[in-house]
């Protein structure tokens, strides 16, 4: 007991508190992706699909017309085009503003979260959901959600960065919650057009987050303090 006492002191408590998000986010992930392969998701999966549509004709979404155009324009802030734009533009304005670390580091993060994305929808190799027509084109493999989770890692990224310029804890806590919000309608959005399965997103916001995350951690740990460059 003792030498666990020790040990923990050697720490601070946001660092334990950071190592026990990531080794439980990627247990969820593990979890998730297991069951999935088992097949043992589809019945929640179907039945949140189907939920969405008119019971009378699939091809139509529940709620008022101008909702599924809205949720047309939501996912595409989840695209890889806006992604792009966004990030391309941020890393310009560091590299203005001589933060070549800080910059490095958002690029890196949403080039690292995109690849992953691909890789494990290549690994996966889940085919779309055929439950209710697509309301959106969409030709590549299901699992993760790659708007969810690089989405997740894009505006997680940029809300921590922006959270750290701002004086007042109210608008640091709103600044991420913006991040989050964002993330999160990204991904409702891919099971309201019927793109994607509700267990896709879930992952992907999993995923997302844990690598966020990660790469945090990891600029924590490489990224050098110099002209209040530190993350």
């Amino acid at each position: 007991m003792q030498r666990i006492k020790t040990w923990l002191n050697q720490y601070e408590p946001m660092t334990l508190i950071t190592f026990a998000c990531l080794a439980g986010g990627l247990f969820l992930l593990q979890q998730l992706t297991s069951e999935v392969l088992e097949g043992e998701t589809l019945g929640f999966d179907r039945t949140i699909l189907l939920w969405l549509r008119q019971p009378g004709d699939l091809g139509q979404p529940i709620g008022p017309h101008w909702l599924a155009h809205a949720m047309g324009d939501i996912t595409s802030l989840g695209g890889i085009t806006v992604l792009s734009i966004l990030t391309l533009l941020a890393t310009i304005y560091l590299l203005l503003d001589r933060r070549t670390a800080i910059a490095v580091f958002l690029f890196v993060s949403v080039l690292s979260g995109w690849l992953a994305s691909t890789g494990l929808k290549i690994l996966i190799a889940r085919a779309r959901p055929d439950i209710v027509p697509h309301l959106v084109d969409v030709n590549d493999f299901s699992f993760p959600s790659g708007h969810a989770m690089v989405s997740a890692v894009t505006y997680l990224t940029l809300g921590t960065l922006l959270a750290r310029t701002q004086r007042y804890r109210a608008t640091r806590i709103f600044v991420m919650g913006a991040g989050i919000f964002l993330a999160v309608i990204i991904g409702l959005s891919r099971v309201y057009l019927g793109v994607h399965y509700p267990t896709d997103v879930l992952a992907g916001w999993v995923a997302g987050s844990l690598w966020a995350l990660l790469c945090w951690v990891v600029s924590k740990r490489f990224i050098v303090r110099a002209d209040g460059e530190g993350l």
